[in-house]
């Protein structure tokens, strides 16, 4: 049931990313819903991958890389899901860091309830 919760958290959180950003357009809330499932997969499976690579890089680059890394996933859920579209890498960049602030506070919410 956590996943489920995740899942759902992660798409209100691309909803409103999408909402706020010019350049970051969702089509429905289907859309929003397997925009999470894919970047949870992606987050789940390449992304560890794509973290492993790029050590020396994100070493030198004291961790920075690793925006680099999220702005990838972000354009390849793009490919991937047809009612999401993200025009620019800059849009990928904001959409990264807007979809995580909302997906923690959301999830700060949620485990208070819980308690």
């Amino acid at each position: 049931m956590g996943i489920l919760i995740k899942i759902l958290v992660t798409a209100v959180a691309a909803y409103v990313a999408a909402y706020f950003l010019p350049g970051v357009a969702i089509a429905s809330v289907q859309s929003a819903v397997i925009v999470a499932v894919v970047l949870a997969i992606l987050n789940a499976i390449l992304k560890p991958i794509l973290i492993i690579l790029t050590i020396p890089i994100t070493i030198l680059t004291l961790g920075l890389f690793l925006l680099i890394i999220n702005i990838i996933i972000v354009k390849l859920a793009d490919y991937f899901v047809d009612g999401f579209t993200v025009s620019s890498w800059l849009s990928a960049l904001l959409f990264s860091l807007i979809v995580s602030l909302v997906s923690t506070i959301l999830n700060a919410i949620l485990s208070k309830d819980k308690d």
